[in-house]
Order: C-alpha cells, then sequence, then structure tokens
C-alpha cells in the first residue's frame, strides 16, 4: 500500500514577494532566494515539517500531494 503522506513542496511565484520568512525558518536549507523569488534549491533534503507553509504571509509556498 503506497504512503499517502508523501508530499511535495509546491511555490506560486506570482505570489512570493521575497522576503524570505520561508527561507529562515527551513531546518533543512532547502529554500533560497533568486531573483527576488523563493526557489526550492534542495528538495531531497525536505523533511515535510511544514515550517515554510506555515510561516509564509503571502501564502506562496505548501506542502501538497504528489
Amino acid at each position: 500500500m503506497p504512503d499517502k503522506t508523501l508530499q511535495t513542496l509546491y511555490v506560486e511565484k506570482e505570489m512570493c514577494k521575497g522576503c524570505g520568512i520561508c527561507v529562515a525558518f527551513c531546518p533543512k536549507n532547502v529554500l533560497e532566494i533568486k531573483n527576488n523569488k523563493v526557489a526550492i534549491k534542495n528538495l531531497d533534503a525536505c523533511i515535510q515539517c511544514g515550517q515554510c507553509e506555515l510561516r509564509c504571509p503571502d501564502y506562496a509556498i505548501y506542502l501538497g500531494g504528489k
């Protein structure tokens, strides 16, 4: 039976204002700011803790099902 808890990280670039809050709260250094927007630099390191989604004031980043 497949693991339904597996999620992946999504970024809505048009909603991102590049504040960097998600980058600061990510415990695994998965995110970075590139061209004034958040970018995923190491998805394999993501532990799906949800801190980026929780802290984003613009709802621009979220964990979702694969």
